[in-house]
Order: structure tokens, then sequence, then C-alpha cells
């Protein structure tokens, strides 16, 4: 008996040598097929992104001007840079609007999501009303609330035709207020996909703790503050990097809507690079904004992705149970 044993495990064991050699041609052409697959996107990946981001580095060292050149110059364009006033206000004018921007997205998307969270009647409708501003430009946008807030035309003279004669909403025209009004029409369009980002963290949270929290008599904003928003970590380190990258890259809504101005109230760094890229025939300057506002985007965003992925990270060896 045990003979017949050891000779069923021992073709047993030759089945299974088999069969994974058997496999391994075919895991092979898989493998090569992926690889094929991924070669295009590699190559734009590192020609045109990298390569891209090289050049610009290598051309923010010389002292280009309408052209190129192979003038090596060190960092006399980033002295410059910083010498230039126009810039420093520029990153200053980005600051607030970032900050502000982020704040009012991730509280007025999470607020639209509860809100849709508790089961409303029309929920689908809702949810594209407020999601479809994202589908629109920043062009679009831009020039809507242009309209909105002119001082002629908009809200203001839509007051004072209804009888308030002294009533002022001329924020897009005074330089003190002129970049909030750039952080009012852009948090009307992109509130909507932080709403639909906080909206399927929600739907993922465990019923059993709603249950929990309703036997427990705990109310129900509590729970929301104290143990679903910390729940939503994935979902709002993903909001914040989508909006960081609209931050940074905000110049449409700006050129539709104030030009920069008045004066240099409203002027951001992409509109400063593209005014000495194409108007001031200044590469070389324009190239060293470029890295600059680069390197500010890295230094942010790579410790974020680092905490999300230690994060999934650890998840995974807790959901493997090691």
């Amino acid at each position: 008996m045990y003979a017949l044993k050891l000779d069923h495990a021992r073709r047993q064991g030759r089945r299974r040598t088999r069969m994974a050699h058997a496999g391994r041609p075919m895991r092979r052409r898989l493998s090569l097929a992926a690889w094929i697959a991924l070669l295009p996107m590699t190559a734009t990946v590192v020609f045109a992104d990298l390569g891209t981001m090289l050049w610009t580095a290598r051309v923010s060292m010389s002292y280009s001007h309408s052209l190129p050149t192979n003038t090596f110059a060190g960092v006399t364009q980033y002295v410059r840079l910083f010498g230039n006033d126009r810039w420093i206000v520029s990153l200053q004018n980005l600051a607030i609007y970032g900050v502000c921007f982020i704040a009012a997205c991730l509280a007025i998307g999470l607020l639209l999501a509860i809100f849709i969270d508790q089961r409303v009647a029309a929920e689908g409708a809702l949810r594209t009303i407020f999601l479809y501003p994202y589908a629109m430009s920043f062009v679009a946008t831009g020039l809507v609330w242009q309209w909105i807030l002119n001082p002629e035309l908009g809200v203001q003279a839509v007051l004072r035709h209804m009888g308030f004669a002294h009533a002022r909403f001329d924020w897009i025209v005074t330089q003190r207020f002129a970049i909030y009004t750039l952080v009012i029409a852009t948090v009307w369009q992109a509130s909507g996909l932080v709403m639909a980002l906080m909206l399927a963290g929600l739907r993922g949270i465990d019923e059993e703790i709603w249950m929990a929290a309703r036997l427990d008599g705990i109310p129900r904003w509590r729970v929301y503050a104290s143990i679903v928003v910390p729940m939503l970590k994935t979902s709002t380190s993903t909001a914040f990097v989508l909006l960081f990258v609209m931050v940074v890259k905000l110049y449409d809504a700006v050129v539709a809507m104030t030009q920069g101005g008045p004066g240099t109230a409203s002027e951001v760094p992409a509109k400063f690079i593209m005014d000495y890229l194409f108007n001031r025939a200044n590469i070389g300057l324009a190239s060293a904004a470029s890295i600059v506002l680069l390197a500010t985007v890295l230094s942010i965003l790579a410790p974020v992705l680092y905490a999300r992925s230690r994060v999934s990270a650890m998840a995974a060896r807790r959901g493997d149970g090691t």
C-alpha cells in the first residue's frame, strides 16, 4: 500500500512538473506580448516626456532668446527669474489660488458626496448635474464667469436692476479680489470631480459600521467626522493630486477671464511662461521658469505618492496576513 501511494505521488509530481514546463512558453509569450503593447507608451514617456524635460533643462542654462543656442550660462537665467518681480507675484498668486481652490473643492465635493450618499431622489440626475461643469473646457468656464462677474452685465447689474442701488460685486476688476474670481469659477468646475471620487469612497464603506453606530446611538455627523472621513484617505489623496495638477496648469481660465489683470493681480506662472516664450522671445527665461515649476510639483507630489504607496503596501500585507 505504501509503495502504491509513493508511486502515485511520484506520478503526480511528474505531471505537475510537465504542466509547469508546458506553461512556461505560454507565460513567456504573454509577457512578450505585454511588453510589445507597452512599447509605444514607453517610447512616448522616454522620448516625448523625459526628452523634452531634459531639453528644457538644457535650454534653461543657456543664453537662448528667440531661438535655442548652445551658449552655456549656468544658473544665470534662474538668477534673472527670481529677480523678476512679475515672476514673484505670479508665485504668490498661485499659492493663494492653490490653497483656496484645493480647500474649497475638497470641502464642497465631500459635502455633495455626503448629500448624494443619503440615497436622495433623482440621485442619477443630481450626479450628472454636479459633474457636468467638469466636462466644460476652462476657456468656456472662464468666458461664462467673466460675463457673470462683469459689473456692467452680471451679478452687480442684476442686483441694481432689482433695486439694490448700492450693491457691488466688482471683484473681477479689483486688484485685491481678482484672484478670488478665478477660485470661484474653477471651484464651480472642479468640485463635481471631487464629489465623484468621494462618493465612490463612501459607497465602499462597510454597512456594518453604520449599523454599529446606530446601535450605539452615535450622531450621524460624528460618524462622518470621526470614522468615515478618515477612511477616505485614498479618495482624498487622489483628489488632491488631480487638483494640484490643475493648480499648476492654471492658464486657460486666467486668459479667458482676466488676462492676468488688473495689472498683475491674477498673473500665474503658466501665463508668465507663455508670455516670455512667445511674446517676449526669451526661451531661456521661460525654460528656467518651467523647470522651477516642475521641481515644485515633484517636491509636493512625490511625498504624497510615496505615502500612498506605503499605505497600499501595508494594506496588502495585512490582507495577506503577513
